[in-house]
């Protein structure tokens, strides 16, 4: 795998250090983004996004769960990620892997860091709140799970039913409306090879580069941000990139529907 790692680094920077890419994309220019809403008829809110090749999709479902000792009146908001075998030859069954947590991570951050719900709203009674699961599945993976799995939350979460509640129980097949939503939070994700930078990274791009960051954008702030891999980025790119993530979320936001 290292051997292969390097051989994709070496391909990589020949491409970048001539100002283009492997596919043929601009430095800054995502891969053509598919969003479908409601794919899932069974889950309170769903939806399935492309980016590429890689394909992501996204299941909601409540519950009724007891609230945090520190936070009684707020309801419960948990989000996972499943990186299905079926997805890529790198992927494996089994417990989560750090790959898993740290997309669900990332994702969740994005949305509790923007308030896009208001978790005070799923209070029920004393003791019993409403809780919301978000459920990543990567179908195929080709690189940048984190904004196609941030894209694909945020559609699910504006498709997402209430459930009608009755004597402190939810009442299965029955909604209250949809769920109200604040800002509409989306990711961008750039690599970085050297001194150069590009957003959307394929799989071999990944392989190849030496780090990577993330910023969750809402139309006005960065609100969450997640740095990997062992490179650095330098205080102008930090500046320069949390600039262009708030601009380029826009293109991404556009895609959402209500």
């Amino acid at each position: 795998m290292e051997i292969i790692d390097e051989i994709k680094k070496d391909m990589l920077f020949s491409f970048l250090s001539k100002g283009r890419r492997a596919d043929g994309r601009g430095m800054m220019d995502f891969r053509k983004i598919v969003v479908q809403p409601s794919p899932l008829q069974n889950a309170e809110g769903s939806s399935l996004v492309a980016i590429g090749k890689t394909q992501v999709i996204v299941g909601i479902k409540f519950d009724i769960a007891a609230p945090f000792p520190d936070k009684p009146d707020e309801g419960i908001l948990s989000t996972s990620a499943d990186l299905l075998p079926l997805a890529s030859s790198m992927f494996e069954a089994g417990p989560p892997s750090d790959e898993s947590i740290e997309l669900a991570r990332v994702v969740d951050r994005g949305i509790r860091s923007a308030n896009t719900i208001d978790l005070k709203s799923f209070f029920i009674e004393e003791g019993k709140v409403l809780a919301l699961y978000i459920d990543i599945y990567v179908l195929d993976h080709d690189g940048n799970m984190f904004d196609a799995s941030a894209l694909a939350a945020m559609q699910a979460l504006l498709c997402t039913r209430l459930p009608k509640i009755e004597d402190g129980k939810i009442v299965r097949g029955e909604y209250a409306g949809k769920l109200p939503t604040k800002d509409k939070v989306v990711s961008c994700t750039f690599g970085k090879l050297g001194d150069k930078v590009f957003i959307d990274p394929s799989l071999d791009e990944e392989r190849g580069m030496d780090c990577r960051i993330t910023f969750a954008t809402t139309p006005t702030h960065i609100c969450a941000g997640q740095k990997g891999g062992w490179g650095a980025f330098s205080y102008k790119d930090i500046v320069e990139l949390s600039e262009l993530a708030i601009k380029k979320g826009d293109e991404l936001r556009s895609l959402l529907r209500d």
